[in-house]
């Protein structure tokens, strides 16, 4: 019989909850000499949202993994310590008119209570499996939209991802990559044994047959389109590369992933070759080519409007950081525009070095192996699929953030999961924790017989 294991999810959370506060403390003691005023508002704020979601799994999902809550609770909880330390030096130089930690608490408290909704209203995933295509249409109107926008509704520093009204702005792109999951999942469940018939053999790979092709030549001429009508490279590798693997998992086919990835460079090196040769593409991929021109030659000094400026100072802020980094708040990290979005790697990496940088990947490879823990232990094959997914998901966007930082890939603007400011992100990353949570819970829960005889055993013995 599987064990619980909630009192060792609380004493992991209590130890993510000592290391975030007192990082809190060393941001606070550094830079203004003394602990933090707000210190026992973020203590409360933190340690009352983990104690809800714990409890919350305690009653609601006794069997779910131990680790994936502490995980997602010390990697949210420190996004908010940097947020917080980089707001007092944005402010102190012009760079913010005020903080946004507190908004990023704010967005914290709604998406835990996402995450308890999630737990609540969905006690079995694979239900998500009878509503397929549903998911799939709404997870493509969610991409959609930013695109059918005026650009001063959703365009923000060249991409156009956003839904803004006044001073609020989500990006829905977010929520449609969970629905396309479920889509993906449940397609690809129901479609797998053809998928998986071998054609023609090249050298060491059995080529799929070419009818088989349209699912994946549907995917990639849809993130084509993302790249050009929302001049989104980010979101379009992620979605694709997300399908690929899927797909890859579903078919155990590594000939989808050759396949696939050759698709992908191909479409997007010919969308922009052929930038100078049609007008309609260059009004709407100048943003994609810009970024790639910054990628390739960062140092060249003839990037208009100095528009390398950004991904220099991250390399140097994390040159600066060196093995063991400057010290939380002993840094400059604020000298990298976006600091707190885009490139709050580059401020991690300059105050903790390579080594706390390392060791915060460290713990994102952690939550990925869970969720393919959960992936594995699932009996459906649909939730197999879907927590594979979900799963890979994260690590995924986590090697395109850091790979644009780093300039092993072009920069793309999407947000480091749990860790950068920013409202949709993390409640999307929420939703993800809950669904692995609950697939988890199901995955370890003994079957009904053998709790059943367990009972029986305890009854027997006390007697």
């Amino acid at each position: 019989m599987p064990r619980k294991r909630r009192g060792v999810e609380l004493i992991m959370i209590i130890i993510a909850l000592l290391i975030a506060l007192g990082a809190y403390i060393i941001v606070g003691l550094t830079m203004d000499g003394r602990v933090p005023p707000s210190l026992l508002g973020y203590a409360l704020g933190m340690t009352a949202l983990a104690a809800i979601v714990h409890v919350v799994v305690r009653f609601k999902a006794p069997y779910a993994d131990p680790l994936l809550v502490p995980i997602a609770v010390f990697l949210n909880g420190f996004g908010l310590v940097m947020i917080s330390r980089l707001d007092t030096s944005m402010v102190k130089v012009g760079q913010l008119d005020k903080g946004v930690a507190p908004t990023q608490l704010i967005w914290t408290t709604l998406a835990i209570a996402l995450f308890c909704a999630v737990l609540f209203l969905i006690p079995e995933p694979r239900v998500l499996q009878r509503y397929t295509y549903i998911f799939g249409l709404a997870g493509l109107v969610f991409i959609a939209i930013p695109a059918i926008l005026p650009a001063s509704l959703s365009e923000v520093n060249g991409a156009k991802i956003w839904i803004r009204i006044g001073p609020l702005g989500i990006q829905p792109a977010e929520f449609g990559k969970v629905a396309l999951l479920i889509f993906f999942a449940g397609y690809l469940v129901s479609k797998r044994d053809v998928l998986s018939l071998a054609g023609k053999r090249l050298l060491f790979l059995d080529l799929p047959r070419a009818r088989d092709l349209g699912p994946i030549l549907i995917a990639w001429f849809a993130s084509l389109l993302v790249m050009v009508f929302e001049s989104d490279f980010g979101t379009a590798l992620l979605f694709f590369g997300i399908f690929l693997v899927v797909l890859y998992v579903a078919t155990q086919r590594i000939s989808w992933i050759i396949i696939g990835m050759g698709m992908f460079a191909g479409g997007a090196a010919l969308a922009l070759a052929l930038i100078s040769h049609i007008p309609f593409l260059a009004s709407k991929l100048d943003h994609v080519l810009l970024r790639v021109d910054i990628w390739l030659h960062p140092f060249a000094g003839n990037n208009p409007e100095n528009s390398a400026y950004q991904l220099v100072q991250g390399l140097y802020s994390l040159g600066a950081g060196g093995i063991l980094g400057t010290g939380l708040g002993q840094g400059r990290p604020y000298m990298v525009p976006f600091s707190n979005t885009d490139f709050i790697m580059t401020s991690i990496g300059e105050e903790l070095g390579l080594t706390g940088l390392m060791a915060l990947l460290l713990v994102y490879a952690l939550f990925v192996e869970r969720g393919m823990r959960t992936a594995l232990a699932a009996r459906d094959p649909f939730v197999k699929l879907f927590a594979c997914g979900l799963s890979f998901s994260v690590v995924l966007q986590l090697f395109v953030v850091v790979g644009g930082v780093t300039r092993l890939i072009p920069l793309t603007g999407l947000t480091t999961p749990f860790l950068s400011y920013g409202g949709s992100s993390l409640l999307a990353q929420w939703i993800i924790v809950a669904l692995l949570v609950r697939m988890s819970d199901n995955a370890r829960r003994p079957a009904p017989q053998a709790a059943q005889n367990e009972g029986m055993t305890q009854v027997v013995s006390t007697r």
